[in-house]
């Protein structure tokens, strides 16, 4: 026993990477749609100083 763990099936290797892919998009929606807020925000009040 070498202390690791054993290495994952083509299959299971092929569903991680998926399964990590749709963590990634979903990532990158959330981050997109706070920047856009945070935009959005800003401009908002902005435009209320002038």
């Amino acid at each position: 026993m070498d202390g690791f763990p054993p290495r994952p099936t083509p299959e299971q290797a092929a569903e991680m990477a998926r399964r990590q892919r749709g963590r990634n998009l979903a990532l990158i929606l959330v981050l997109g749609a706070l920047a856009v807020l945070f935009f959005a925000i800003t401009i908002a009040k902005l435009s209320q100083m002038g």
